[in-house]
């Protein structure tokens, strides 16, 4: 089997298809050259690019050097920022320095244990689902590991009860927002600067302006002691820092929810559709299921027992990774 990808060419594409290309997908505008270099230096218009894949060269930008190459692309900030605010996902400078330590301390994988329970909460109910539709259903897994995500990562920001309620609005917002906001920012290829603005759909703006209401009447909430304990609440308490204030609150929520709902629901439909192209790799993720939690559910400590589980999971981060490029402006 030959895992289905967007279609190689040799040489560089002209202009006008490159931003087609580009505008539909970050991956097919790159040559069969690309995937196999270990760094390739361009052009677009009046930009010069330069795209790292050794990891020796990562580090060096994102570690070594990580102040001269802090910012963010021109893309990412005019595309999410009318969403996101100063989120982390886009801020740099002081703003990022102050509020990373403040996010990290609630999302660190020491709160896992924290959090398991209600992932597994959330994998059961669905599991509950799928067994009571009729046999021969067809379930669109993408969609399903959306809602799925999407249900987990509210519930573990919000609390369980605030949670429920929120996630198909956020969701459906957020799937209409993304719809709208393009790959490309022409503007900035062009050379042009920042304070340009940026055309956006008038809906775009719409469906960023519903998920902060949504969030903000939950954070009020929240701050008022209603709900239970959640990253919200964790991050209220203040820590390094000092307390966030209510924007800070609201824009990082949107964030983690951005960072952690549509990366997860690829990945595991991408888990499943490799699985259905394998019968040997899906039998033996199945017997390693039975044999390891024989028909419960997994907990955090299960994690090490599971290695077929594990290399699923890796093999198709490998194959269509969520996030295939982090974008820097030097």
């Amino acid at each position: 089997m030959i895992p289905p990808h967007p279609p190689r060419h040799d040489g560089r594409l002209p202009l006008s298809r490159l931003l087609r290309e580009g505008s539909r997908s970050v991956i097919a505008v790159w040559n069969r050259n690309a995937f196999r270099a270990g760094h390739i230096e361009t052009r677009i218009l009046s930009r010069p690019l330069l795209v790292m894949n050794a990891p020796a060269m990562i580090a060096d930008a994102f570690i070594a050097q990580a102040p001269a190459f802090e910012r963010k692309s021109p893309q990412m900030r005019h595309a999410l920022e009318p969403l996101l605010g100063d989120g982390l996902f886009i801020s740099d400078g002081l703003v990022w320095k102050r509020r990373r330590p403040q996010v990290q301390r609630v999302t660190h994988p020491a709160r896992l244990d924290a959090l398991v329970p209600v992932m597994t909460a959330v994998a059961e109910e669905w599991q509950e689902d799928w067994a009571a539709r009729p046999d021969g259903a067809v379930l669109d897994a993408l969609a399903e590991m959306g809602r799925f995500a999407a249900e987990v990562i509210a519930r573990t920001l919000f609390g369980a009860a605030l949670g429920r309620q929120a996630a198909g609005q956020v969701v459906a917002a957020f799937a209409e927002y993304q719809a709208l906001i393009g790959n490309t920012d022409l503007l900035s290829l062009l050379g042009l600067p920042d304070f340009l603005p940026r055309w956006r759909p008038p809906r775009a703006g719409a469906a960023a302006r519903r998920i902060q209401a949504v969030v903000d009447a939950l954070i009020a909430r929240i701050l008022a002691g209603e709900g239970e304990s959640s990253l919200i609440a964790a991050m209220a308490q203040g820590g390094e820092g000092g307390p966030m204030e209510r924007a800070g609150f609201r824009n990082e929520a949107i964030t983690l929810f951005m960072a952690g709902h549509e990366t997860t629901a690829n990945t595991l439909a991408w888990c499943w559709f490799l699985l259905s192209e394998d019968a040997e790799a899906e039998a033996a993720v199945a017997e390693e299921s039975r044999r390891v939690l024989g028909g419960r559910a997994a907990a955090l400590a299960d994690i090490p027992a599971l290695p077929w589980a594990r290399a699923v999971v890796e093999e198709a981060l490998r194959l269509y990774p969520p996030v295939p490029l982090l974008a820097r402006e030097a």
